[in-house]
C-alpha cells in the first residue's frame, strides 16, 4: 500500500526525467530505497543493521541524484500475523507495533527526503505500485538488509521480468558474511540482477 507520507512527488515516473545509469531510449531507471528505517539503525534495536550508518550517505547520494524518480518503502507489521508469521512474531513480539510507530519511521535524513513511500508486511517490497513506479526502466535497489528485503526485492522484480540492480555498497546486511552471501546468491541471477557500485550507478557506467 502506499503509505500517508506516500504523496507522489512531482514529476514523479514522467517521461524523460533526466536520471543516473540511463541506458538510453525508454524510461530512466527508478531507486527503491528499501526499509532506511529507525528500528534497523538505531543502535540498541533487536534488528540493527550494523553497518546501517555507513550506508546513510551513500544512499543519501543516491537519492539525491535520482530525484523524483526515488521511492522510499517500510517494513510493517501486520495488525493480525497469520500463517507462519504467527511463530515470526512470537520471536519478535517487540515488533508487533503500529504503521506510525516510531520503529518504523524513516530514519535521519530520509524521514526529510521521502515522497512517496510503499509500506508492506513482507520482506519483499515488490507489487503493483513499486512495479508502476518502476516502469520499463531497471530498478535499482540500496537499502536493509542484503540478505533479507533487499534480497527477496530484487528477486520477485527479477521474476516479473524487472531488471534488476543492486548497489553492493549502498546496502547492509545482518551482517559482514550475510551481506556478501547475499550479493553473490543475487549475482548468480545475472542477467536478470546485476551487482553494482555507487560509482557505477552515479557515473552511468555498467559494471564488467
Amino acid at each position: 500500500m502506499i503509505g500517508e507520507a506516500g504523496a507522489d512527488r512531482p514529476g514523479a515516473g514522467g517521461a524523460g526525467t533526466a536520471s543516473p545509469g540511463a541506458d538510453g531510449p525508454g524510461e530512466p531507471p527508478c531507486l527503491a530505497v528499501i526499509d532506511m528505517q529507525r528500528v534497523f539503525g538505531e543502535p540498541g534495536s533487536l534488528w540493527l543493521a550494523p553497518r546501517f550508518a555507513e550506508i546513510v550517505d551513500p544512499v543519501r547520494r543516491l537519492a539525491e541524484a535520482f530525484g523524483p524518480r526515488v521511492v522510499f518503502t517500510r517494513f510493517i507489521a501486520p495488525a493480525v500475523p497469520r500463517g507462519a508469521w504467527r511463530q515470526y512474531y512470537e520471536q519478535w513480539p517487540f515488533a508487533l507495533q503500529p504503521p506510525d510507530a516510531p520503529i518504523y519511521e524513516l530514519a535521519d535524513p530520509f524521514a526529510a527526503m521521502a515522497g512517496p513511500t510503499v509500506d508492506a508486511t513482507t520482506f519483499s517490497k515488490w507489487g503493483p505500485e513499486l512495479a508502476a513506479k518502476t516502469g520499463e526502466g531497471p530498478l535499482v535497489l540500496a537499502g536493509v538488509s542484503t540478505d533479507c528485503c533487499v534480497l527477496s526485492t530484487a528477486l520477485a522484480a527479477a521474476d516479473a521480468g524487472a531488471t534488476v540492480r543492486v548497489v553492493s555498497d549502498a546496502c547492509a546486511g545482518i551482517d559482514d558474511d550475510s551481506h556478501a552471501n547475499a550479493l553473490h546468491i543475487m549475482s548468480l541471477y545475472a542477467p536478470l540482477v546485476e551487482v553494482v557500485t555507487v560509482a557505477d550507478v552515479l557515473g552511468g557506467a555498467r559494471p564488467a
